[in-house]
């Protein structure tokens, strides 16, 4: 269900920083019509941070309503504090999703120990298949390879978004894991080279100003047609730094502004409008990457 080519969808923005679910429903028809293989909503890049609670459900809702069942949803419930996780999951089910992903806990540093429980404690509360995210860069925690696999002995935790950029990592979870566990990239540089060494999608940022492209590149890398995907690794490159010159979505936010798919890119403080460099940097980018 969860394999393929996955955006890690936005949040349309008003300049009050509402959200404008207008352009949101705008953005689930492009991505469905682009063929794109399942929806993030309210991940890391749908800027969970700042979204209040209940905003955060109306988001999920939202996306949920819009896909009506044409394509997997999966939504962000992740939390630094255990008990606040258990209640989006708990609150995300009565929504109705496919999946949800659930980040390791930022900013307490838990131990290995502390991760199995955490990850066990919300995995108990629902029957609704769970993806581990390993982000360290942004959280400073890091998922072993022995947490990874005593968690995916839990039925419903199903796979792992790694977000590390660390393709040793791919062999030896597959290996501890078993073949039926999911393994997601979160990391579009790395991406084709982490679904050619087993690997089954990525959750991506790129994907939101490039997704027709973006497929393409996962299923050639996911069939072994090394050249096919080659190439359009190669088309996207540019794009996969100028995405990330400043915090993750300012840049991908604009980039889809300057393509004209929404004029709802404004964002919460702390994130900022990009700065003029920025928005050249992604200029370009978008210039080299532009479909051949």
């Amino acid at each position: 269900m969860f394999r393929g080519s996955i955006v890690a969808l936005v949040t349309p923005m008003h300049q009050d920083g509402s959200v404008d679910f207008n352009a949101l429903a705008n953005l689930v028809e492009f991505h469905i019509e682009q063929g794109t293989d399942a929806i993030v909503a309210v991940g890391t890049t749908g800027e969970s941070a700042t979204l209040a609670v209940p905003e955060h459900l109306s988001v999920v809702e939202a996306v949920v309503k819009q896909v009506a069942g044409r394509v997997p949803v999966i939504a962000g419930t992740g939390a630094n504090a255990t008990a606040e996780a258990i209640a989006l999951t708990q609150a995300v089910d009565k929504i109705g999703v496919d999946g949800m992903l659930s980040v390791t806990p930022y900013y307490n540093k838990p131990t290995q120990a502390g991760l199995v429980a955490h990850f066990r404690a919300i995995a108990a509360v629902t029957k609704t298949p769970q993806i581990l995210y390993n982000v360290p860069g942004r959280t400073c925690c890091d998922m072993s390879l022995e947490t990874v696999a005593e968690l995916s002995k839990v039925e419903n935790i199903v796979g792992i978004k790694d977000a590390t950029g660390d393709l040793s990592r791919v062999t030896p979870l597959r290996k501890a894991c078993g073949d039926d566990f999911l393994l997601l990239s979160g990391d579009d540089p790395t991406a084709m080279a982490f679904m050619l060494a087993g690997g089954n999608g990525v959750i991506s940022v790129t994907n939101n100003v490039r997704p027709a492209q973006f497929k393409g590149l996962c299923y050639a890398a996911l069939s072994g047609d090394l050249a096919t995907a080659r190439a359009l690794d190669t088309q996207l490159h540019p794009l996969y730094s100028a995405l990330f010159v400043e915090a993750n979505p300012i840049p991908v936010k604009w980039a889809m502004e300057a393509l004209g798919q929404t004029q709802a890119t404004h964002f919460r403080l702390p994130l900022t409008a990009p700065s003029e460099a920025t928005k050249e940097c992604v200029r370009a980018a978008l210039a080299a990457s532009q479909p051949v």
